[in-house]
Protein backbone atom coordinates (compact mmCIF):
# COMPACT_ATOMS: atom_id res chain seq x y z
CA UNK A 1 0.00 0.00 0.00
CA UNK A 2 1.16 3.54 -1.02
CA UNK A 3 2.07 5.56 2.37
CA UNK A 4 -0.35 8.78 2.68
CA UNK A 5 2.64 10.05 4.53
CA UNK A 6 2.81 14.10 4.27
CA UNK A 7 6.08 15.19 4.49
CA UNK A 8 5.47 18.76 5.06
CA UNK A 9 2.55 18.44 7.06
CA UNK A 10 4.59 16.07 9.45
CA UNK A 11 7.31 18.26 9.50
CA UNK A 12 5.18 21.56 10.52
CA UNK A 13 3.79 19.47 13.11
CA UNK A 14 7.38 18.43 14.64
CA UNK A 15 8.20 21.93 14.39
CA UNK A 16 5.20 23.39 15.82
CA UNK A 17 5.69 21.04 18.94
CA UNK A 18 9.18 22.28 19.24
CA UNK A 19 8.10 26.09 19.18
CA UNK A 20 5.36 25.08 22.42
CA UNK A 21 8.47 23.52 23.85
CA UNK A 22 10.32 27.10 23.28
CA UNK A 23 7.10 28.82 25.34
CA UNK A 24 8.05 26.91 28.76
CA UNK A 25 11.55 28.77 28.89
CA UNK A 26 10.15 31.84 27.61
CA UNK A 27 7.52 31.51 29.97
CA UNK A 28 10.08 31.12 32.50
CA UNK A 29 11.94 34.47 31.67
CA UNK A 30 8.61 35.86 31.72
CA UNK A 31 7.96 34.88 35.15
CA UNK A 32 11.43 34.79 36.69
CA UNK A 33 11.85 38.75 35.64
CA UNK A 34 8.32 39.58 37.15
CA UNK A 35 9.33 38.53 40.83
CA UNK A 36 11.99 39.76 43.30
CA UNK A 37 15.35 39.12 43.01
CA UNK A 38 15.47 36.60 45.77
CA UNK A 39 12.62 34.44 43.87
CA UNK A 40 14.02 34.62 40.99
CA UNK A 41 15.51 30.81 40.42
CA UNK A 42 12.47 29.45 42.58
CA UNK A 43 10.50 30.58 39.42
CA UNK A 44 12.56 29.19 36.65
CA UNK A 45 12.35 25.96 38.51
CA UNK A 46 8.36 25.63 39.32
CA UNK A 47 8.11 26.40 35.30
CA UNK A 48 10.85 23.61 34.69
CA UNK A 49 9.42 21.57 36.99
CA UNK A 50 6.19 21.31 35.83
CA UNK A 51 7.56 20.26 32.52
CA UNK A 52 9.48 17.75 33.95
CA UNK A 53 6.41 16.24 36.11
CA UNK A 54 3.96 16.90 32.93
CA UNK A 55 6.29 14.62 30.28
CA UNK A 56 6.49 11.94 32.51
CA UNK A 57 3.04 11.55 33.07
CA UNK A 58 2.04 11.97 29.62
CA UNK A 59 4.12 8.89 28.45
CA UNK A 60 2.85 6.48 31.41
CA UNK A 61 -0.77 7.31 31.05
CA UNK A 62 -1.67 11.09 30.34
CA UNK A 63 -1.95 10.97 26.51
CA UNK A 64 -4.17 7.93 26.74
CA UNK A 65 -6.50 9.54 29.61
CA UNK A 66 -6.92 12.68 26.91
CA UNK A 67 -7.17 11.27 23.08
CA UNK A 68 -8.01 7.91 24.03
CA UNK A 69 -11.35 7.13 22.98
CA UNK A 70 -13.98 7.96 25.58
CA UNK A 71 -15.64 5.64 28.10
CA UNK A 72 -19.34 5.55 26.99
CA UNK A 73 -21.15 8.09 24.91
CA UNK A 74 -20.65 10.99 27.55
CA UNK A 75 -17.11 11.71 26.49
CA UNK A 76 -15.55 12.53 29.51
CA UNK A 77 -13.01 10.42 29.98
CA UNK A 78 -10.23 9.05 27.51
CA UNK A 79 -9.50 5.22 28.31
CA UNK A 80 -6.48 4.83 30.03
CA UNK A 81 -5.16 1.95 29.10
CA UNK A 82 -5.57 2.17 25.43
CA UNK A 83 -2.01 4.13 24.74
CA UNK A 84 -0.66 3.64 28.18
CA UNK A 85 3.23 3.89 27.96
CA UNK A 86 2.42 4.77 23.66
CA UNK A 87 4.36 1.56 22.48
CA UNK A 88 1.54 0.85 20.60
CA UNK A 89 1.60 4.63 18.50
CA UNK A 90 5.53 3.54 17.38
CA UNK A 91 4.63 1.44 14.13
CA UNK A 92 3.88 3.07 10.80
CA UNK A 93 0.53 3.73 9.85
CA UNK A 94 0.81 3.94 5.78
CA UNK A 95 -3.05 5.18 6.09
CA UNK A 96 -1.71 8.16 8.41
CA UNK A 97 -0.94 11.77 7.56
CA UNK A 98 1.34 12.44 9.69
CA UNK A 99 3.00 9.92 12.75
CA UNK A 100 1.32 9.38 15.95
CA UNK A 101 4.06 9.92 17.77
CA UNK A 102 4.14 13.42 16.12
CA UNK A 103 1.31 14.47 17.46
CA UNK A 104 1.87 13.10 20.85
CA UNK A 105 4.41 15.33 21.37
CA UNK A 106 2.82 18.25 20.05
CA UNK A 107 -0.10 17.85 22.38
CA UNK A 108 2.57 16.85 25.40
CA UNK A 109 3.96 20.80 25.38
CA UNK A 110 0.58 21.65 25.83
CA UNK A 111 0.09 19.95 28.80
CA UNK A 112 3.36 20.69 30.20
CA UNK A 113 2.64 24.46 29.62
CA UNK A 114 -0.73 24.45 30.62
CA UNK A 115 0.65 23.26 34.42
CA UNK A 116 3.98 25.74 33.99
CA UNK A 117 1.27 28.70 33.54
CA UNK A 118 -0.23 28.33 37.01
CA UNK A 119 2.65 28.68 38.70
CA UNK A 120 2.79 32.23 38.32
CA UNK A 121 0.05 32.92 41.28
CA UNK A 122 2.50 31.07 43.77
CA UNK A 123 5.50 33.02 43.27
CA UNK A 124 7.89 33.61 46.10
CA UNK A 125 5.90 31.35 48.71
CA UNK A 126 4.72 27.79 47.86
CA UNK A 127 7.00 25.12 48.94
CA UNK A 128 8.77 23.21 46.19
CA UNK A 129 8.30 19.72 46.82
CA UNK A 130 4.30 20.63 47.41
CA UNK A 131 4.26 23.00 44.37
CA UNK A 132 5.74 19.35 42.17
CA UNK A 133 2.77 17.40 44.09
CA UNK A 134 0.37 19.83 42.64
CA UNK A 135 1.63 19.97 39.19
CA UNK A 136 1.21 16.27 38.93
CA UNK A 137 -2.09 15.60 40.85
CA UNK A 138 -3.24 18.73 39.01
CA UNK A 139 -2.87 17.43 35.35
CA UNK A 140 -3.82 13.88 36.55
CA UNK A 141 -7.22 15.12 37.98
CA UNK A 142 -7.71 18.08 35.83
CA UNK A 143 -5.92 18.95 32.52
CA UNK A 144 -5.60 15.27 31.11
CA UNK A 145 -9.87 15.14 31.29
CA UNK A 146 -10.44 18.71 30.04
CA UNK A 147 -8.31 18.06 27.29
CA UNK A 148 -10.19 15.10 26.84
CA UNK A 149 -13.30 17.15 26.46
CA UNK A 150 -11.90 19.79 24.45
CA UNK A 151 -8.97 18.35 22.04
CA UNK A 152 -10.39 14.97 21.60
CA UNK A 153 -11.96 15.10 18.13
CA UNK A 154 -12.10 11.63 17.81
CA UNK A 155 -16.51 12.09 16.47
CA UNK A 156 -18.72 9.50 18.83
CA UNK A 157 -15.86 8.70 20.88
CA UNK A 158 -14.80 12.05 21.20
CA UNK A 159 -14.63 14.98 24.44
CA UNK A 160 -18.46 16.28 24.76
CA UNK A 161 -17.51 20.07 24.96
CA UNK A 162 -16.16 19.46 20.99
CA UNK A 163 -18.99 17.27 20.11
CA UNK A 164 -21.09 20.09 21.44
CA UNK A 165 -20.23 22.69 18.86
CA UNK A 166 -17.73 25.04 20.68
CA UNK A 167 -14.96 26.55 18.82
CA UNK A 168 -11.69 26.19 20.60
CA UNK A 169 -9.32 25.82 17.83
CA UNK A 170 -6.05 25.90 20.25
CA UNK A 171 -6.63 26.10 23.65
CA UNK A 172 -8.59 28.91 25.49
CA UNK A 173 -10.89 26.57 27.78
CA UNK A 174 -8.59 24.11 28.00
CA UNK A 175 -4.99 25.89 28.55
CA UNK A 176 -6.22 29.50 29.61
CA UNK A 177 -9.55 29.68 31.57
CA UNK A 178 -8.33 25.74 32.76
CA UNK A 179 -5.26 27.52 34.25
CA UNK A 180 -6.24 30.61 35.44
CA UNK A 181 -9.05 29.58 37.78
CA UNK A 182 -6.99 27.01 38.64
CA UNK A 183 -3.98 30.01 40.15
CA UNK A 184 -6.86 32.12 41.78
CA UNK A 185 -8.07 29.11 43.26
CA UNK A 186 -3.85 27.98 44.51
CA UNK A 187 -3.41 31.68 45.29
CA UNK A 188 -6.15 31.83 47.68
CA UNK A 189 -5.97 28.18 49.15
CA UNK A 190 -1.26 29.12 49.71
CA UNK A 191 -2.52 32.76 51.59
CA UNK A 192 -0.88 35.94 50.36
CA UNK A 193 3.01 37.12 50.50
CA UNK A 194 4.04 38.42 53.24
CA UNK A 195 3.69 42.72 53.51
CA UNK A 196 1.78 42.31 50.68
CA UNK A 197 -0.05 44.77 49.18
CA UNK A 198 1.79 47.18 51.27
CA UNK A 199 5.39 46.22 50.81
CA UNK A 200 6.46 47.38 47.08
CA UNK A 201 7.19 43.50 45.29
CA UNK A 202 9.15 45.37 41.98
CA UNK A 203 10.22 43.23 38.90
CA UNK A 204 13.67 42.15 39.14
CA UNK A 205 14.52 42.32 35.75
CA UNK A 206 12.25 43.92 33.29
CA UNK A 207 15.10 42.71 30.40
CA UNK A 208 14.42 39.34 31.16
CA UNK A 209 10.52 39.65 30.61
CA UNK A 210 10.16 41.36 27.56
CA UNK A 211 12.99 38.59 26.62
CA UNK A 212 10.38 35.97 27.83
CA UNK A 213 7.37 37.60 26.26
CA UNK A 214 8.91 37.43 23.11
CA UNK A 215 10.19 33.91 23.04
CA UNK A 216 6.45 33.10 23.93
CA UNK A 217 5.08 35.06 21.21
CA UNK A 218 7.77 33.59 18.97
CA UNK A 219 6.71 29.76 20.21
CA UNK A 220 2.41 31.00 19.41
CA UNK A 221 2.69 30.25 16.07
CA UNK A 222 3.75 26.77 16.79
CA UNK A 223 0.69 26.56 19.37
CA UNK A 224 -1.80 28.12 17.32
CA UNK A 225 -1.31 27.49 13.78
CA UNK A 226 0.35 24.02 14.43
CA UNK A 227 -2.98 23.26 16.04
CA UNK A 228 -3.98 22.66 11.87
CA UNK A 229 -1.91 19.85 12.22
CA UNK A 230 -1.02 20.75 8.48
CA UNK A 231 0.94 23.11 6.17
CA UNK A 232 -2.29 24.46 5.09
CA UNK A 233 -4.67 27.10 4.80
CA UNK A 234 -6.00 26.74 8.32
CA UNK A 235 -2.55 27.25 9.48
CA UNK A 236 -1.45 30.17 7.71
CA UNK A 237 -5.09 32.01 8.99
CA UNK A 238 -4.17 31.16 12.00
CA UNK A 239 -0.69 32.73 12.00
CA UNK A 240 -2.01 36.22 10.51
CA UNK A 241 -5.05 36.29 13.87
CA UNK A 242 -2.33 35.43 16.15
CA UNK A 243 0.10 38.07 14.96
CA UNK A 244 -2.58 40.66 14.11
CA UNK A 245 -4.30 40.39 17.38
CA UNK A 246 -1.30 40.41 19.92
CA UNK A 247 -0.43 43.98 17.91
CA UNK A 248 -3.98 44.79 18.93
CA UNK A 249 -3.52 44.04 22.09
CA UNK A 250 -0.49 45.38 23.18
CA UNK A 251 -1.75 48.85 21.96
CA UNK A 252 -4.87 48.22 24.16
CA UNK A 253 -3.11 47.37 27.06
CA UNK A 254 -0.54 50.21 26.52
CA UNK A 255 -3.20 53.37 26.07
CA UNK A 256 -5.23 51.87 28.96
CA UNK A 257 -1.86 52.64 31.44
CA UNK A 258 -1.00 55.71 29.29
CA UNK A 259 -4.72 57.31 30.33
CA UNK A 260 -4.88 55.15 33.97
CA UNK A 261 -1.53 55.86 35.16
CA UNK A 262 0.09 58.09 32.63
CA UNK A 263 2.61 56.06 31.76
CA UNK A 264 2.82 53.66 29.00
CA UNK A 265 5.09 50.73 30.82
CA UNK A 266 7.47 48.26 28.96
CA UNK A 267 5.94 45.81 31.94
CA UNK A 268 2.68 46.92 30.22
CA UNK A 269 4.12 46.26 26.59
CA UNK A 270 5.24 42.68 27.44
CA UNK A 271 1.58 42.04 29.58
CA UNK A 272 -0.48 43.56 26.86
CA UNK A 273 1.59 40.92 24.44
CA UNK A 274 0.85 38.08 26.40
CA UNK A 275 -2.82 38.56 26.99
CA UNK A 276 -3.45 38.89 23.28
CA UNK A 277 -1.89 35.68 22.84
CA UNK A 278 -4.48 34.11 25.31
CA UNK A 279 -7.47 35.85 23.79
CA UNK A 280 -6.57 34.48 19.83
CA UNK A 281 -5.85 31.16 21.09
CA UNK A 282 -9.63 29.68 20.75
CA UNK A 283 -10.55 31.99 17.87
CA UNK A 284 -7.37 31.96 15.74
CA UNK A 285 -8.96 30.06 13.14
CA UNK A 286 -12.62 31.44 13.19
CA UNK A 287 -12.50 35.25 12.88
CA UNK A 288 -11.37 37.19 9.92
CA UNK A 289 -8.28 39.41 9.98
CA UNK A 290 -9.98 42.42 11.55
CA UNK A 291 -12.00 40.26 13.88
CA UNK A 292 -8.51 39.29 15.29
CA UNK A 293 -7.88 43.06 15.79
CA UNK A 294 -11.07 43.52 17.79
CA UNK A 295 -10.23 40.56 20.21
CA UNK A 296 -6.78 41.66 20.99
CA UNK A 297 -7.87 44.89 21.48
CA UNK A 298 -10.53 44.32 23.64
CA UNK A 299 -8.25 41.91 25.18
CA UNK A 300 -5.70 44.08 25.96
CA UNK A 301 -8.25 46.80 27.41
CA UNK A 302 -9.83 44.54 29.81
CA UNK A 303 -6.57 42.58 31.15
CA UNK A 304 -5.13 45.68 31.83
CA UNK A 305 -7.99 46.51 33.50
CA UNK A 306 -8.44 43.17 35.57
CA UNK A 307 -4.65 42.84 36.91
CA UNK A 308 -6.25 45.48 39.20
CA UNK A 309 -8.71 43.05 40.71
CA UNK A 310 -6.68 41.50 43.08
CA UNK A 311 -6.62 44.57 45.12
CA UNK A 312 -9.85 45.27 45.51
CA UNK A 313 -10.75 41.33 46.27
CA UNK A 314 -7.51 40.79 48.17
CA UNK A 315 -6.26 38.06 46.65
CA UNK A 316 -2.66 38.11 46.07
CA UNK A 317 -1.58 36.68 42.38
CA UNK A 318 1.27 37.46 42.31
CA UNK A 319 1.92 37.49 38.35
CA UNK A 320 -1.02 38.12 37.05
CA UNK A 321 -2.09 34.47 35.92
CA UNK A 322 -6.11 35.92 37.02
CA UNK A 323 -6.07 39.21 34.92
CA UNK A 324 -4.16 37.81 31.89
CA UNK A 325 -5.12 33.93 31.14
CA UNK A 326 -8.12 33.52 33.28
CA UNK A 327 -9.65 37.13 31.69
CA UNK A 328 -8.24 36.98 28.26
CA UNK A 329 -9.38 33.14 28.01
CA UNK A 330 -12.74 34.08 28.60
CA UNK A 331 -12.98 37.15 26.49
CA UNK A 332 -11.33 35.02 23.59
CA UNK A 333 -13.66 32.42 24.19
CA UNK A 334 -17.02 34.08 24.31
CA UNK A 335 -16.31 37.01 21.50
CA UNK A 336 -15.94 34.30 18.75
CA UNK A 337 -19.66 34.15 19.32
CA UNK A 338 -19.85 37.78 18.49
CA UNK A 339 -16.87 37.85 15.64
CA UNK A 340 -17.13 34.18 14.06
CA UNK A 341 -17.37 34.33 10.36
CA UNK A 342 -18.08 31.43 7.95
CA UNK A 343 -15.32 32.88 5.59
CA UNK A 344 -12.84 31.20 7.94
CA UNK A 345 -11.79 28.01 7.96
CA UNK A 346 -14.19 27.19 10.86
CA UNK A 347 -16.75 28.31 8.79
CA UNK A 348 -19.18 29.68 11.35
CA UNK A 349 -21.02 32.50 11.88
CA UNK A 350 -21.08 34.82 14.81
CA UNK A 351 -23.63 37.11 16.23
CA UNK A 352 -22.07 40.09 14.20
CA UNK A 353 -22.24 38.52 11.10
CA UNK A 354 -25.46 36.76 10.84
CA UNK A 355 -25.36 33.60 13.03
CA UNK A 356 -27.32 34.38 15.86
CA UNK A 357 -26.77 33.63 19.70
CA UNK A 358 -26.18 29.96 19.40
CA UNK A 359 -22.67 29.89 18.68
CA UNK A 360 -22.61 32.16 21.79
CA UNK A 361 -24.46 30.39 24.16
CA UNK A 362 -22.06 27.21 23.44
CA UNK A 363 -19.14 29.45 23.53
CA UNK A 364 -20.58 30.26 27.45
CA UNK A 365 -21.16 26.72 28.15
CA UNK A 366 -18.05 25.52 27.37
CA UNK A 367 -16.19 28.46 29.61
CA UNK A 368 -18.17 27.70 32.30
CA UNK A 369 -17.79 23.86 32.74
CA UNK A 370 -14.12 23.94 32.27
CA UNK A 371 -14.37 27.08 34.87
CA UNK A 372 -16.65 25.04 37.56
CA UNK A 373 -14.84 21.80 37.18
CA UNK A 374 -11.08 23.51 37.62
CA UNK A 375 -12.59 25.58 40.75
CA UNK A 376 -13.66 22.55 42.43
CA UNK A 377 -11.05 20.15 42.05
CA UNK A 378 -8.32 22.50 42.20
CA UNK A 379 -9.48 23.90 45.80
CA UNK A 380 -9.91 19.52 46.62
CA UNK A 381 -6.13 19.00 45.59
CA UNK A 382 -4.70 21.74 47.03
CA UNK A 383 -6.53 21.76 50.60
CA UNK A 384 -5.45 17.87 51.00
CA UNK A 385 -1.86 18.81 50.35
CA UNK A 386 -2.14 21.26 52.46
CA UNK A 387 -3.63 19.41 55.07
CA UNK A 388 -0.81 16.32 54.44
CA UNK A 389 2.65 17.97 53.67
CA UNK A 390 1.77 22.35 53.89
CA UNK A 391 1.64 24.56 51.03
CA UNK A 392 4.41 27.33 51.75
CA UNK A 393 7.20 27.76 53.39
CA UNK A 394 7.65 29.44 56.80
CA UNK A 395 8.10 33.09 57.48
CA UNK A 396 11.69 33.08 58.16
CA UNK A 397 12.27 31.36 54.73
CA UNK A 398 10.20 33.70 53.12
CA UNK A 399 11.92 36.62 54.32
CA UNK A 400 15.18 35.43 53.89
CA UNK A 401 14.26 34.42 50.30
CA UNK A 402 12.52 31.35 48.66
CA UNK A 403 15.95 31.03 46.26
CA UNK A 404 18.09 30.15 49.81
CA UNK A 405 15.68 28.38 51.45
CA UNK A 406 14.39 25.40 48.82
CA UNK A 407 17.85 25.58 46.37
CA UNK A 408 20.49 27.00 48.12
CA UNK A 409 21.04 29.14 45.27
CA UNK A 410 21.32 32.46 44.58
CA UNK A 411 19.94 33.88 41.48
CA UNK A 412 22.43 36.51 41.04
CA UNK A 413 25.87 36.31 42.64
CA UNK A 414 26.73 40.05 42.84
CA UNK A 415 30.42 40.50 43.68
CA UNK A 416 31.36 36.78 43.30
CA UNK A 417 34.04 35.65 41.15
CA UNK A 418 31.81 32.63 40.08
CA UNK A 419 32.84 29.63 38.09
CA UNK A 420 33.88 25.71 39.73
CA UNK A 421 30.72 24.00 37.87
CA UNK A 422 28.58 21.50 39.43
CA UNK A 423 30.49 20.75 42.11
CA UNK A 424 30.65 24.39 43.42
CA UNK A 425 27.29 23.46 44.61
CA UNK A 426 28.40 22.01 47.32
CA UNK A 427 30.61 24.82 49.27
CA UNK A 428 27.52 27.25 48.01
CA UNK A 429 24.71 25.35 49.71
CA UNK A 430 27.26 25.45 52.69
CA UNK A 431 27.67 28.90 52.90
CA UNK A 432 23.72 29.46 52.39
CA UNK A 433 23.40 27.54 55.35
CA UNK A 434 25.72 29.61 57.66
CA UNK A 435 24.35 32.60 56.00
CA UNK A 436 20.88 31.49 57.44
CA UNK A 437 21.60 29.82 60.62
Amino acid sequence: MESALNTGDTAWLMISAALVLLMVPGLAFFYGGMVRMKSVLNMLMMVMGALFIVGVLWVLFGYSVAFGDSYGQAGLLGNITQFAGLEGLMTDNPEAVYPAMAFVAFQAMFAALTVALIAGAVADRMKYAAWLVFAGIWAILVYFPVAHWVFNLAGDNGGWIYKMGVIDFAGGTAVHINAGIAGLVLAIVVGKRLGWPKTPMRPNNLTLVMIGAGLLWFGWFGFNAGSATAANNTAAVAFLNTFAATCAAAIGWLLTEKFRDGHATSLGAASGVVAGLVAITPACAAVSPLGALAIGLIAGVLCALAVGLKYRFKYDDSLDVVGVHLVGGIVGTLLIGLFATEASPTGINGLFYGGGLDQLWKQFVGAIAVLGYSLVVTAIIALVIKAIMGLRVTEEQEITGIDLAEHAESGYELGDSGGGGAFAGIGHAARNKEVQS
